[in-house]
């Protein structure tokens, strides 16, 4: 009979120990999720990155000023769309401080010819003597990646640019996630430049195995999913509330193979909302990060087609 309750006792003793040990595991779990939440990157070729980003784009409007705010809250990884605006003028301005920023150009050029040119009027348009990141544009079918690295191709100039020192980077910018990966494969590029959002997350499979096994940097864009994930779905659950725009770029940033996500908003007001992630820069609790995955499947459902 003591040797029962002996015995007893102790297996209660090593489930109150087992328990406390789950309970700390947990605990330390959810803090691990908060302290692995970088706020910089190391990005090969360039250097320490903060991992938001901003970008424009010809339907968007932010002034000089507002892209400046943006650079002295920090943010240094600029992508101009091409386009005048103020992103252009900011980069114009910006003296001395251009070498402690990283400015990004999407490259339509297919050919060497046009490269060239491109090239030439893209220094000129910015004011500057030599791009941190240039992007092959929507690559989005294989024969424009054949054409841009076949002789005569585009990359011949790109490349003995970044040999040169006048791109110090290559990158491609695609919806197409396995011609992407592909094309990373190649050896050719520094960096990728995909979609990724909680209703998008089709390159978790399809890219960021690669890009981890290249030590590719990978910079995401449409990380709000053009606004719809701050909306609500007629499936949400009772009382739940979409979150702000920053909410959805920490989720982004939260995958660990992303090193930048860009912010494109349009105007100061929501660019002042995209920054406040700057002043709350944490993780997600696993139980944050999952109602955030849950509401990204249901605008995915409810917000139409798109690969």
């Amino acid at each position: 009979m003591a040797v029962d309750v002996l015995q007893a006792s102790i297996e209660c003793f090593g489930l109150q120990v087992f328990l406390f040990c789950f309970h700390i595991l947990a605990r330390y779990r959810r803090q691990m999720l908060h302290d692995e939440f970088p706020q910089f990157a190391d990005f090969p070729n360039l250097g320490r990155t903060l991992r938001l980003g901003l970008a424009t784009r010809g339907n968007t409007s932010l002034e000089c000023e507002d892209v400046l705010f943006a650079v002295e809250r920090g943010v240094n990884y600029l992508n101009w769309c091409g386009h005048p605006d103020g992103m252009q003028e900011a980069i114009r301005q910006l003296g001395p401080r251009r070498k402690n920023l990283f400015i990004a150009i999407q490259f339509s050029a297919r050919t060497a010819t046009a490269a060239r040119q491109e090239l030439a009027a893209v220094l000129t348009a910015l004011s500057t003597d030599y791009i941190d990141v240039a992007t092959y544009y929507y690559v989005e079918h294989q024969q424009e990646w054949d054409e841009i690295t076949a002789p005569g191709g585009a990359a011949e100039v790109l490349e003995s640019a970044r040999d040169a020192g006048t791109v110090r980077a290559i990158g491609l910018t695609s919806h197409q996630r396995k011609l992407a990966a592909a094309c990373a494969e190649t050896g050719r590029l520094n960096m990728l430049m995909v979609r990724y959002n909680a209703a998008h997350r089709g390159a978790e499979q399809d890219i960021f195995p690669t890009t981890t096994s290249l030590q590719l940097p990978v910079v995401v864009f449409t990380c709000l999913r053009w606004g719809a994930l701050m909306q609500n779905t007629a499936d949400d659950p009772e009382g739940f509330v979409a979150p702000p725009a920053a909410e959805w770029y920490r989720f982004a940033l939260c995958h660990p193979a992303v090193t930048v996500a860009l912010m494109a908003p349009d105007g100061r007001e929501e660019l002042d909302q995209n920054l406040q992630l700057l002043e709350d820069w944490r993780g997600f609790t696993p139980d944050q990060y999952a109602q955030l995955k849950e509401h990204g499947a249901r605008v995915r459902q409810h917000g139409g087609q798109f690969p």
